[in-house]
């Protein structure tokens, strides 16, 4: 991230930013502190890494130059010499309501390896923008009855859950909910009555969705043969999805489904390859609904359920043909690829929020402060916790790979798995995309002298070199409320400089 400014320009400029914020914050003094820095500008550009992090990383050690072909050390630096004495890194939270900032580079780079699976790019060849691909959607099965939010086709809402009879459950609740709730409304996925909804089997679907979808590929997969048959190629299918929960505290999942052609040759079979024409993305959205229909399973013994839980997926199956993003088209039938490239990256940043939950992982002494028998979240992380307990008699290593993972996993309701995963050969990976970041921001940061390079580069030597980092843990967050304030106001204003770019590009194109 780069300000813009000259040195002397950013620290007028914080200056400025420092009164304002010195006589309208409670931390006044802090920040009058902290604008005496004599090198705010190095301190900023420092902190640029982690700037806006709500929990950065502190690491102290020795940072080394190596040259790759040699070995020989070319520099080395102690982090005692940098700002702070630290190195700043970003904690790297995907989740929007514990660190925004590093949520929302999570939610670009989500973006970045959804379209490049869709139109090219990044190591993935052009020519899939014109493969038949399907945003499919698949939720959970009913646990129980719940308040919904419905809307007629022109958005007018419509009742909750109309009904002509006027009966009431065993416990008294009556089955029929008469209000237009809001989409926003707090009653919006909690149960009509909460001694009838089936918590037990929500929280053990939720555990075993990862496997279902597994089964559900598989299924896909094996219809997939015949079409091979049909046409004479060999085909697969690649995705990419995201995991959302729902208000009610199911997990349901949205994933980009596309359909390549492969080289039959095992060798070549990594490569991505047009599939035969005459196959369109409808008959893929058939191939896929069959298969969500056609899967299910019976879960392992548990000692409170010895027949096992039967899992499998709810009744709304959506799967929808992509196309191109054109503005004079408009089929309510079809989804464009930027808007389902935002859609997942959007939900890739959110947990259990949703539900009404926000927790970090469960112990013994802090579950009882969740497990509120009155609320809906607490009676799932109840369900996940008793049922996640080892009983006696069973193995421990077992039971932690199997159901123990309940315990586990009590505060994600029960959800063990990726919020974003992947398949293989769909496209690039966050992995390299972070990567590519790093070795951005690292030869940008201490550029090397240009007379250098040119004066190896006539000896014939390779002047490739890699930076070492000998560094060991030394906190979490910043040191003082001033740093957290300006370093937050920087990555506020660098954001608000790349949004003001992007919206000259888009009206300038």
């Amino acid at each position: 991230m780069s300000t813009g400014y000259g040195s002397a320009t950013v620290d007028s400029l914080a200056a400025r930013r420092l009164s304002r914020l010195a006589g309208s914050t409670p931390a006044a003094e802090l920040v009058t502190a902290a604008g005496r820095r004599e090198d705010f500008a190095g301190w900023l550009r420092h902190v640029t890494p982690a700037a806006g992090c709500a929990h950065p990383i502190r690491l102290s050690g020795t940072v080394f130059r190596v040259e790759q072909a040699t070995g020989r050390i070319t520099s080395e630096r102690h982090t005692a010499q940098m700002p702070d004495g630290l190195i700043y890194t970003a904690c790297g939270n995907r989740r929007a309501s514990v660190c925004p900032s590093c949520a929302e580079t999570y939610r670009a780079d989500t973006f970045q390896l959804v379209t490049a699976g869709l139109v090219g790019g990044k190591g993935t060849p052009a020519t899939v923008a014109a493969h038949p691909c399907v945003f499919l959607t698949v939720t959970a099965p009913s646990f129980g009855p719940v308040h919904t939010h419905r809307t007629d086709r022109k958005g007018r809402p419509l009742p909750c859950r109309p009904r002509r009879d006027d009966t009431s459950c065993e416990h008294g609740t009556g089955h029929a909910c008469w209000e237009r709730h809001t989409e926003d409304d707090p009653r919006v996925g909690q149960p009509l009555c909460l001694d009838c909804y089936d918590h037990p089997h929500q929280a053990v679907w939720n555990l075993h969705v990862g496997e279902l979808w597994r089964r559900t590929m598989i299924a896909a997969t094996r219809n997939l043969r015949q079409l091979e048959k049909l046409t004479g190629h060999k085909l697969r299918l690649s995705y990419t999805k995201v995991a959302e929960f729902q208000a009610r505290g199911a997990v349901h999942l949205h994933a980009l489904v596309r359909l390549d052609g492969r080289d039959p040759d095992p060798a070549l079979s990594h490569l991505t390859l047009s599939p035969p024409p005459g196959i369109s993305a409808a008959q893929v959205a058939l191939l896929l609904r069959s298969a969500v229909t056609e899967t299910s399973f019976t879960t392992a013994p548990h000692p409170y359920r010895p027949h096992g839980w039967p899992i499998g997926w709810g009744e709304q199956v959506d799967p929808r043909p992509v196309r191109l993003a054109a503005r004079d088209l408009d089929d309510a039938a079809e989804i464009t690829t930027t808007a389902v490239a935002a859609y997942l990256a959007k939900y890739a940043t959110k947990a259990t929020e949703t539900a009404g939950h926000l927790s970090a992982r469960l112990r013994p002494d802090t579950v009882r402060s969740y497990t509120d028998h009155t609320t809906h979240s607490g009676r799932q992380i109840d369900a996940c916790w008793r049922l996640g307990q080892r009983p006696v008699g069973w193995d421990p290593e077992e039971w932690s790979t199997s159901w123990g993972r309940l315990w586990r996993w009590a505060h994600m309701l029960g959800f063990a798995g990726h919020f974003s995963t992947r398949s293989r050969r769909y496209s690039t990976t966050l992995t390299a995309l972070r990567q590519a970041r790093r070795d951005w921001q690292r030869d940008h940061a201490n550029p090397r002298p240009a007379a250098n390079k040119v004066e190896r580069l006539d000896d014939g030597e390779d002047t490739t070199e890699v930076v070492i980092s000998a560094l060991h843990f030394a906190g979490i967050g910043w040191h003082t409320t001033a740093d957290a304030l300006l370093a937050n106001t920087a990555a506020a204003q660098a954001r608000a400089r790349r949004r003001t770019a992007r919206e000259e590009l888009w009206t300038t194109g």
